[in-house]
């Protein structure tokens, strides 16, 4: 099992069709112009560099740090690195320079392929690198020594025969982007990426006619797999919630896009545009949103651009398991949206295909060595989220300490603990209720954040709130921060706080709040713009109240 053999086969199925379309500027009247790749080319591209990154002790095994834009050398190189059985080390430059620094450190790995700023950054920051070997440059070499990509594809085309990996061998180490605690390096297997292939081509039905817009990099590695043409948005991928909505919307209608991936934060942006200029979109079959929770205002507002039966679709996951559980916009509008509202939590819908889910009694920083089913909670209850089945990871790389309080051993198979409180209805449907490390504990009881900010969120003038405790637990004071709609005309704060307290006072899970404070923009995660920094809010309102 080798997961670029997916590609092949793709290369074989539909040689012609276009697998990578990006940008080429606009041509001498001013319209926009587009290149592309086909199945065969990025096959036979991702050949050459397959054979000239063996040629430069690229090979079998060898971690490779992987930082290149999102592109044709995007793809070409992550399949060639494959091909050769390299494992590539993927962390989110958005998690900030000195935690990404440490990662890469602790990944030790033997390559680094990068665009010239990353070199720079290598080369400023040597202590972090110590043990690269080899250096590839995608662009042009500035001050350091090393190959290039000119150098690296020289060799002309010939079939590359694939190492024979096996389906429990290391093909990526992708890191987390350590949000809410440090970043680990989740070990993708050959067989993992296999089964997630499995599992979206499934339960999306994807065909391979179809064109993707994929405006997270990551996620745009599964297009080739797929069989789909990869439409390479113009766009900041580190910034969705400053995206051009325009040029969104152009590429969809251009490119006749059919499925598309974007962060809430990009779909919030976008929907608002489209629905105030009444754009529809009729070639879209699908949108995909995940990545943060998504709220039904943000979803009601894109599926106006919608035609036909398009909807929404919510996957939950996390970077060691994904996606696990799925739920479509019909039934979020129509159905959970007004239980969401009453503070019931956020509906993900439920578990995909055959991986098993269970919610648990939390526990903070105990490992749970053993599964037993006494850890199952009651019906209704509210616990940990754990997850089995053949694309949750099983390790983190060279973190004994971590596995053991993310992993669960039952006999031949793990459950992963994904840190997110949550409970099961009748229907067998999981509601997100928030993260772990966000439970505010009080001498009274525990408040969990999703179902509380719920509440404060049906006001109009609201753009979104979050809950968190000033002080420790168990003696912790709720507190609530609202951060406005952009632009709100109404100034008197005083009186937007007097009607949040009303709407308090009349659900049974807010009644006793007696903290709310006005915060001018919520510290949040660059990769998606939507992830709330509570803990950074915590630190804030306790300074604000003291």
């Amino acid at each position: 099992m080798n997961i670029s053999s997916h590609l092949k086969r793709m290369a074989e199925i539909q040689p012609y069709k276009r697998a990578v379309v990006y940008s080429a500027g606009k041509d001498k009247n001013g319209r926009i112009a587009y290149a592309h790749l086909t199945f065969q080319q990025l096959d036979q591209e991702s050949d050459c560099l397959a054979c000239g990154l063996e040629k430069a002790g690229i090979t079998r095994g060898t971690r490779t740090i992987l930082m290149v834009k999102p592109g044709v050398e995007f793809f070409a190189l992550t399949f060639a690195i494959f091909k050769v059985g390299a494992v590539p080390v993927v962390v989110d430059p958005g998690m900030g320079i000195k935690r990404m620094l440490l990662c890469l450190e602790e990944s030790r790995a033997g390559a680094f392929i990068g665009v010239p700023i990353a070199h720079a950054l290598r080369t400023f920051f040597p202590k972090y690198f110590k043990t690269i070997k080899t250096n590839v440059t995608v662009g042009r070499r500035w001050f350091w020594k090393g190959l290039t990509l000119k150098h690296i594809r020289q060799t002309p085309w010939q079939p590359y025969i694939a190492a024979k990996t096996g389906r429990d061998e290391t093909a990526a180490i992708l890191f987390t982007t350590g949000n809410t605690g440090p970043a680990k390096g989740a070990v993708y297997t050959h067989g993992i990426f296999d089964a997630q292939i499995r599992h979206i081509q499934s339960h999306f039905n994807i065909t391979p006619d179809e064109i993707d817009l994929p405006t997270f990099p990551l996620f745009a590695l599964f297009d080739p797999a797929l069989g789909m043409t990869a439409v390479i948005p113009d766009m900041d991928p580190t910034k969705p919630a400053h995206v051009n909505p325009e040029k969104i919307i152009e590429a969809i209608v251009n490119q006749g896009v059919t499925n598309m991936f974007a962060s809430p934060a990009l779909l919030n942006r976008v929907g608002r545009y489209g629905k105030n200029k009444r754009i529809k979109l009729p070639s879209l079959k699908r949108v995909i949103s995940a990545g943060a929770p998504v709220s039904p205002a943000n979803i009601e507002q894109f599926s106006s651009m919608l035609c036909n039966d398009t909807e929404i679709h919510t996957p939950y996951g996390a970077t060691e398991a994904v996606p696990i559980i799925s739920i479509g916009s019909n039934e979020i509008l129509s159905e959970t949206r007004k239980l969401s509202e009453q503070g019931y939590g956020i509906c993900v819908g439920r578990p995909i295909d055959d991986l098993n889910i269970q919610i648990i009694k939390i526990s903070d920083y105990d490992p749970i060595e053993k599964w037993s089913d006494e850890l199952v909670v009651s019906d209704g209850e509210i616990g940990e989220i754990i997850v089995s089945g053949d694309l949750v990871t099983r390790q983190y790389f060279e973190k004994p300490d971590a596995d053991a309080l993310a992993k669960i051993n039952d006999g031949d198979r793990i459950w992963h603990r994904m840190g997110d409180l949550g409970w099961m209805d009748k229907k067998g449907r999981i509601w997100f209720c928030g993260r772990k490390s966000h439970r505010v504990i009080t001498k009274n009881g525990t408040l969990f954040t999703i179902p509380y900010e719920a509440i404060f969120n049906n006001h109009p003038e609201v753009f979104r709130s979050a809950l968190v405790g000033i002080g420790h637990s168990p003696e912790q004071k709720p507190a609530i921060c609202i951060e406005l709609e952009a632009g709100n005309k109404r100034k008197n704060k005083k009186m937007i706080k007097k009607e949040l307290f009303e709407l308090a006072k009349k659900n049974v899970l807010t009644e006793n709040i007696e903290t709310i404070l006005f915060h001018r923009a919520f510290p949040v995660d660059i990769r998606h713009n939507s992830k709330i920094f509570r803990e950074k809010l915590a630190v804030w309102a306790e300074k604000k109240v003291n």
